[in-house]
């Protein structure tokens, strides 16, 4: 019986925040109650006999910002749908300024053992240019109320390449960070994605984006910093103690296969991907009429799929077996991209031996960069495939 990961999207938020790109709706005064039956109704459906669940991630949106009644209703359910499965690791993602210790004794009483919170800042200017919801006086007493729930084990997200950051403050957001003794911190350089807020101001001029030689200054002294305090870098944004990685974002950097439920959710199941509507209304339409809500599904192979392997794969310090991933996908990855490993190698942004290819720190700095161009290699090579199956 091949075990997954589950992952639960839960869109709403108290507020938009600038730079989010993710499907999230402002609750305002909205009820949450129909939106919650429609996602267990979708969990009984996916989580079937034959799909052992090995880690839960609830994200969004924020899941604590749910009402009191159906957020209790939900953990119950998620309680009943996993009986039986041998958990590695819970996940619930949540906003400092919407943990109690109501929710979070809710949580736990369904077996939740991590939090992952999005602190992004101690500096209330950096978190204004956000649009954060917390302040900086929130994220203290929102770790020490998971602690006295009982919760060890806690990630916090923090961003770098906010307008106005300084390594200054960037250095002072790490300490802080640590000196809470959490065992997993995520750092994010700030994205300006298509369609946000940030980037429509950014794109007006009314605000100055962060100077890339400092961003790379911050990256820099993130990996520093933390690697001096005894956290490992295992991915290009991810630093943990020892023993103390990610096990369900491990599952999606190694295409393992994993569920995905609830309005924008995807999922690999069966060697199938597919996404679910972004539409909270039309989602709930879907989940009623057929129990599910994927807009689509497609099975991918061959050198797209090894394609997707290295996309995410290469993201890991450890790195892509290339001879397990031509096994898995019916490609000679090393044949395919032998010319342009080489030339990276030249380049000193990737390192090979034993089969495997990984980035080199350089590599790392420069990561989307390079993934990129090894991933677009993989994909022309399976567009050439469908042009010579269609010549002949």
């Amino acid at each position: 019986m091949t075990a997954h990961g589950l992952y639960v999207h839960i869109p709403y938020c108290e507020t938009k925040c600038g730079y989010c790109d993710f499907y999230s709706v402002p609750l305002m005064d909205r009820p949450t109650g129909a939106l919650v039956s429609s996602i267990i109704a979708e969990l009984r459906h996916r989580v079937t006999s034959d799909r052992t669940i090995r880690t839960v991630f609830v994200g969004g949106g924020t899941p604590t910002v749910l009402h009191i009644d159906d957020f209790r209703r939900f953990f119950s359910a998620m309680a009943e749908v996993l009986r039986g499965s041998r958990l590695e690791e819970f996940t619930v993602e949540a906003n400092p300024a919407t943990l109690d210790a109501e929710k979070m004794a809710v949580m736990v009483d369904a077996g939740v053992d991590r939090i992952s919170m999005g602190a992004q800042s101690w500096h209330a200017e950096e978190l204004a240019t956000l649009e954060r919801l917390h302040s900086a006086n929130d994220i203290a007493p929102s770790v020490e109320i998971a602690r006295s729930a009982g919760i060890d084990r806690m990630n916090l997200d923090l961003i770098f390449g906010i307008p106005g950051q300084s390594e200054a403050t960037w250095g002072a957001s790490l300490r802080r960070t640590m000196e809470l003794g959490v065992d997993h911190i995520a750092c994010y350089g700030l994205t300006y994605e298509p369609g946000t807020r940030l980037t429509a101001m950014h794109q007006a001029g009314r605000l100055t984006a962060c100077d890339e030689d400092l961003e790379l200054a911050m990256y820099r002294q993130a990996i520093a910093t933390l690697g001096q305090a005894g956290y490992e870098q295992y991915e290009i944004s991810n630093f943990a103690q020892p023993g103390q990685q990610s096990v369900h974002n491990l599952i999606y950097w190694r295409q393992e296969p994993y569920i995905g439920v609830g309005p924008s959710a995807a999922g690999l199941v069966d060697g199938l991907r597919y996404k679910n509507v972004a539409d909270i209304g039309l989602y709930q339409k879907r989940v009623a009429e057929r129990g599910d809500a994927s807009l689509d599904s497609e099975r991918v192979t061959g050198a797209d799929r090894a394609a997707e392997y290295l996309l995410t794969g290469l993201r890991l310090n450890a790195g892509v077996d290339l001879d397990q991933v031509s096994t898995l996908c019916d490609v000679n990855v090393p044949g395919v991209l032998h010319d342009t490993i080489e030339e990276l190698e030249q380049l000193a942004l990737v390192i090979t031996g034993g089969g495997t290819l990984r980035l080199s720190t350089s590599g790392r700095e420069l990561g989307d960069s390079v993934i990129s161009k090894l991933y677009l290699r993989l994909v022309g090579e399976a567009e050439r495939a469908v042009s010579l199956r269609v010549i002949q």
